[in-house]
C-alpha cells in the first residue's frame, strides 16, 4: 500500500470512532429503528444473523459420490462460511447449532434454553463459543441507553400503555424492561419522560465485558453471586438506602452479557445452587439484582460447555431435572473424517511459527492414528476399513468394492468419537518429532516414533495404551508401507500416470470387446481377438481369476458406462477395483530392478541414473533431501522382504 493509501484506511478507522461516540437524541433513534428495524433484534436473532449473514454452500450429496458415502443420499448439509476456514468435519454439529440460533431467533422454546456443548478434551468446544463470540464482536453496534450499566435496548424505556402503538409504527416487537439504575433516572431525574433519554452505540467486546460475560468455576466453598448479578456497593449505603438503584453495582456476567451472551465454563462444576440464577435467566429472562431490590430483564444467549464425565455425573442426579429441562445438549466429537482431520493440523501449522519440512504423508499418518482410536469396533470391517469408510473412499476387497453402509456404521456406536486421542496430543507429538530433528524435517516414520515415545509417557489404562501400541505399529506400520511402495513405483515409472493411462485404456478396448464379443482393431487397424492373458496379468493382481474374472469384466463395463452415461470422464482411477489392479501391474513390472537399486550399497553407472531420476521425482512430489533419503532407506530395510 502507499502511503496516502495507509493515511486513507486510518481516517476511516477514525472516522468510524468518531461516529461510533455520537450522542442520539430518544427521539432520532426512533426514526433509526423505522429505517432499520434490525437495531432492535434480540440477542438469539443478532447471533443468527452473525452465524448466516456470511452466507453459507448446500453440499451436494447428489452429484458429489464422495460426499454422499458420508452423509447419506439424501441428506441436506448446509457448510456455513462463518465456519468454514476454521472448523472441519463436523458440519452436522454445526447445522445443529444454526438450527439451535434459528428457532431462538423466532422466539421458539430455544429463546428460554441453554445451549450447551459437550465433547471431549480438545474436540473444539471452547473454540466454537470463542468464534461465536468474536463473530459478535464484528457485528454492528447496538444502541443504548446512556448511564445503563446493562446497555438495555432504548426500547424498553417506552412504558407499556404505548408499546402497542409503537409497534405499529417502528415494525418492531418491543421486549423487556429498565434496569433498575435506568428505571431511577426515568422517574426520578426525567420525571416519566423517556424521550429525554439520550442513545449511544456500543460494539461487542470480550476484553471490555461489553455484551459478553463469562463465568468461570468456582469454588463451591467461596461461591458468590456476585460474580453473576453484582452487588451493592457498601460505602455508598451511608449516602443511599439498602432500596436506593443507585447503591448498585450492576458488573456481574448476566449484567456484562445482556444482549450478548454469557458463557459458563465448566459448568457442572459450580454447585446447583450457583446455577439456580442461569435457570431464572433461562426460564423468565430475568435475574436477581443484588440485595433487597426485585427482578431485573435479561435478553441473551446463555452458553454453557463441559466434558462428557461431568455431564453424565449431572444428569444421574433426579434432583437436576429443572435444569436439565431447560438445556439443549449438543455433542461435539472429535472428527472422524480423515480428509477433515488432516486440515485441522494444516490449520493450526499454518497459523504458527511452525516453518518445518513436511514430507508427504506426515500429517496423514499422525491424523489416521488420531481416528483409528477414536473409532469402536465393529463385526462388519477392521478398523482401517471403517476409517476409509467414514471418509467417503471406495473400498475393494479382491476385486469388489465393499458395499457397507456407513450410517449404519455410525448408529452400532451413537458416542463414537467421544473418546480416543485429541488433537493437541498429535501437535504436541509433531513438535517433539521436530525438536528432534537435526535438519528441521518431520517424515512419516519421525512421527510414527514421535507418537510412540509421547504415547509411552501417557498416563492410560494399559490395556487402552496396548491397544493404540497396536495400531501404531501394526496397522499404521503396514499402511505406511503401502503408500511409500505407491511413492517409490511412481517415482521410479517414468511417466507414471500416463502409463497407467495407457494400460487402462488398452485393457477398456479389450474387456469392451471381451464382453460384446466383438474384435479389437489394433493400431495398424486389424482385427484381431480380444488378449485374454493381457486382461487376466492385470485382474490377477487384485486376486481376480478364473470365472470370477467374467463378473468382474461385467462389472468393469457396467461402470464406465455409467460414467459416460452421467457426461463423466474415463480415467484410469474411474473405477477403484480396476484403479488398483493398475497401479499394482505397474508396481510389479519395477518391483525386482527398484528392490536391486534400493538395496544395492554399490551403484553402477546405469542403476545410479536411475535411482538419481527416482530421487529427483520424489523431490518433485514433495520430499526434501533429507525426508527422501530417510524413507528410502526405510524402504530398503523394510519393503518387499523375502
Amino acid at each position: 500500500m502507499s502511503r496516502s493509501e495507509f493515511k486513507k484506511l486510518i481516517e476511516q478507522y477514525h472516522q468510524n470512532k468518531e461516529q461510533e461516540k455520537r450522542i442520539i437524541p430518544f427521539l432520532e433513534y426512533l426514526e433509526m429503528v423505522k429505517k432499520d428495524p434490525s437495531l432492535a433484534d434480540l440477542a438469539h436473532k443478532r447471533m443468527y444473523k452473525a452465524i448466516t449473514g456470511e452466507g453459507y454452500e448446500l453440499l451436494d450429496t447428489e452429484k458429489d459420490v464422495r460426499l454422499r458415502r458420508v452423509f447419506g443420499a439424501n441428506a441436506k448439509i448446509k457448510s456455513y462460511n462463518f465456519f468454514r476456514h476454521e472448523f472441519f468435519g463436523i458440519e452436522q454439529v454445526l447445522q445443529k447449532l444454526a438450527r439451535y440460533f434459528h428457532s431462538a431467533s423466532l422466539k421458539g422454546e430455544e429463546s428460554r434454553q441453554v445451549l450447551f456443548l459437550v465433547g471431549p478434551v480438545g474436540a473444539g468446544k471452547s473454540s466454537l463459543i470463542e468464534k461465536l463470540k468474536n463473530g459478535l464482536e464484528r457485528t454492528s453496534p447496538i444502541y443504548y441507553l446512556e448511564g445503563s450499566p446493562m446497555r438495555v435496548n432504548p426500547l424498553c424505556a417506552i412504558p407499556p400503555q404505548l408499546r402497542p402503538e409503537m409497534e405499529r409504527l417502528l415494525g418492531v416487537e418491543i421486549e423487556g424492561e429498565l434496569d433498575p439504575i435506568s428505571q431511577y433516572k426515568l422517574d426520578v431525574e426525567f420525571e416519566g419522560d423517556f424521550t429525554r433519554f439520550n442513545v449511544i452505540p456500543s460494539r461487542f467486546s470480550v476484553k471490555n465485558r461489553q455484551g459478553i460475560g463469562m463465568v468461570p468455576p468456582v469454588d463451591p466453598n467461596n461461591q458468590d453471586t456476585s460474580v453473576l448479578i453484582g452487588s451493592e456497593d457498601i460505602s455508598k449505603l451511608d449516602k443511599y438506602s439498602e432500596d436506593d438503584p443507585r447503591a448498585l453495582t450492576l458488573n456481574g456476567a448476566f449484567n456484562a452479557g445482556n444482549r450478548g451472551l454469557v458463557e459458563f465454563i465448566e459448568v457442572f462444576k459450580n454447585e446447583i445452587e450457583y446455577l439456580h440464577v442461569m435457570l431464572t435467566a433461562t426460564q423468565e429472562k430475568r435475574i436477581p439484582a443484588p440485595g433487597k431490590h426485585g427482578m431485573i430483564y435479561f435478553d441473551g444467549v446463555i452458553l454453557a460447555h463441559s466434558n462428557e464425565a461431568e455431564w453424565n455425573k449431572f444428569k444421574a442426579d433426579h434432583t437436576n431435572e429443572a435444569i436439565l429441562d431447560r438445556i439443549v445438549k449438543i455433542e461435539v466429537p472429535y472428527v472422524l473424517e480423515l480428509s477433515e482431520e488432516i486440515k485441522i493440523y494444516q490449520k493450526i501449522i499454518n497459523r504458527s511459527d511452525f516453518n518445518a519440512h513436511i514430507a508427504p504423508h506426515t500429517l496423514e499418518i499422525a491424523s489416521m492414528f488420531a481416528i483409528l482410536t477414536r473409532l469402536k469396533p465393529t463385526a462388519k470391517c477392521d478398523l482401517l476399513t471403517k476409517l476409509k469408510l467414514y471418509n467417503g473412499d471406495e473400498v475393494t476387497e479382491r476385486g469388489q468394492t465393499k458395499h457397507i453402509n456407513v450410517q449404519e456404521l455410525k448408529d452400532e456406536h451413537p458416542d463414537e468419537g467421544m473418546s480416543g486421542i485429541s488433537t493437541r496430543f498429535i501437535m504436541k507429538a509433531l513438535d517433539n518429532a521436530l525438536s528432534d530433528s537435526e535438519t528441521n524435517t518431520i517424515h512419516p516414520i519421525s512421527i510414527l516414533d514421535s507418537l510412540q515415545n509421547k504415547l509411552k509417557e501417557e498416563p492410560l489404562p494399559e490395556d487402552l495404551k496396548e491397544h493404540y501400541m497396536h495400531i501404531l505399529k501394526d496397522i499404521l506400520y503396514k499402511e505406511f508401507l503401502k503408500m511409500l511402495e505407491t511413492d517409490i513405483t511412481k517415482a521410479f515409472v517414468h511417466a507414471y500416470e500416463e502409463q497407467a493411462e495407457t494400460l487402462f485404456h488398452n485393457y477398456l478396448d479389450h474387456v469392451e470387446a471381451y464382453v460384446l464379443k466383438r474384435k479389437v482393431i489394433n493400431s495398424k487397424k486389424e482385427e484381431m481377438n480380444p488378449d485374454t492373458k493381457f486382461l487376466s496379468s492385470i485382474e490377477e493382481q487384485i486376486g481376480i481369476t478364473g470365472s470370477a474374472a467374467d463378473g468382474f469384466r461385467q462389472d468393469v463395463m457396467s461402470y464406465i458406462s455409467h460414467i459416460l452415461r452421467r457426461n463423466g470422464e474415463l480415467h484410469y482411477n474411474s473405477y477403484e477395483p480396476l484403479k488398483e489392479a493398475i497401479e499394482k501391474k505397474l508396481m510389479a513390472s519395477v518391483k525386482d530392478i527398484t528392490r536391486i537399486i534400493l538395496k544395492s550399497k554399490t551403484r553402477d553407472a546405469e542403476q545410479r541414473k536411475k535411482y538419481n531420476a527416482m530421487v529427483k521425482q520424489m523431490i518433485s512430489s514433495g520430499y526434501n533431501e533429507e525426508s527422501c533419503e530417510a524413507v528410502l532407506s526405510f524402504a530398503a530395510n523394510n519393503l518387499w522382504k523375502d
